[in-house]
């Protein structure tokens, strides 16, 4: 009934396979695989670099605008750390829906304290013995529950390694943000930005013009996640930058975050 050789139900499972692969979000296709993938990070890279190969990692605070790679960069770190099996090893939340203390106690701590002997190494990555949780916005979590997660991190540091992701670090209590090394991210320049989306519309066989290209990276301002707004950009873009933005002014978002 739930096979995936021949016949019918493997034909399926193929097709859905394939119209999976189609739709995926672009986001998603060419984020970064690798730690050396990482655009415009160059000394927050350097230093993750130099924790991979010795096969030793902190805690870590990663903060900065939104789209500038923090999730991304963690996920290459996690690859380059334990391989092509690296989601066994990882705990990946967003801490702006599931913020409260109660997933601290529940989901982080069983997460956090299962030992990792038992795991498969796979050859040719350091595959340390620990784990890491990333906890996505953790500057949306509560007070109550930052204050759980530092008990947490104490009690579980020997196997468990903790990464937040946040837009601003100020709202990452003292004694939860100083067991953490801390990396700024800063927003993409238009040069890289501008590299990085010719490069993924030439993979796609997608034309952007100079004039698509200028509207687009005034209203990205330095977060990549602009580029993406559906899986089939950019060819539903409209064809003019007033198009954009229906007629007003073209106004980078941040402009409107105190």
């Amino acid at each position: 009934m739930f096979g995936t050789g021949s016949g019918q139900g493997g034909k399926d499972v193929a097709v859905a396979k394939a119209q999976q692969t189609k739709v995926q979000p672009w986001v998603e296709k060419y984020r970064p695989q690798g730690v050396d993938d990482i655009s415009y990070q160059d000394e927050v890279v350097k230093t993750l670099k130099n924790a991979i190969q010795t096969g030793t990692l902190p805690h870590l605070l990663f903060y900065g605008p939104p789209g500038t790679g923090k999730t991304s960069t963690i996920l290459a770190v996690a690859r380059s750390l334990f391989g092509p099996e690296y989601r066994s090893r990882i705990l990946e939340l967003n801490a702006s829906d599931e913020r409260g203390i109660k997933v601290v106690r529940e989901k982080v701590k069983q997460f956090a304290q299962f030992t990792v002997t038992g795991l498969e190494k796979t050859a040719g990555y350091p595959c340390p013995p620990f784990k890491i949780i990333i906890l996505d916005e953790a500057d949306t979590m509560t007070t109550e529950a930052q204050a759980a997660l530092r008990r947490t991190m104490e009690t579980y540091s020997k196997i468990t390694r903790f990464c937040l992701v946040c837009n601003y670090v100020t709202r990452i209590i003292e004694p939860l943000a100083s067991r953490c090394a801390k990396f700024r991210f800063r927003p993409l320049s238009r040069e890289v930005m501008e590299a990085r989306l010719r490069a993924i519309g030439a993979a796609e066989g997608a034309s952007v013009t100079q004039e698509m290209m200028d509207a687009i990276l005034t209203v990205a301002d330095g977060c990549v996640l602009t580029f993406f707004p559906s899986p089939s950009f950019p060819p539903c873009l409209p064809p003019s930058p007033s198009s954009l933005s229906g007629g007003f002014p073209l106004v980078p978002p941040r402009r409107f975050i105190s």
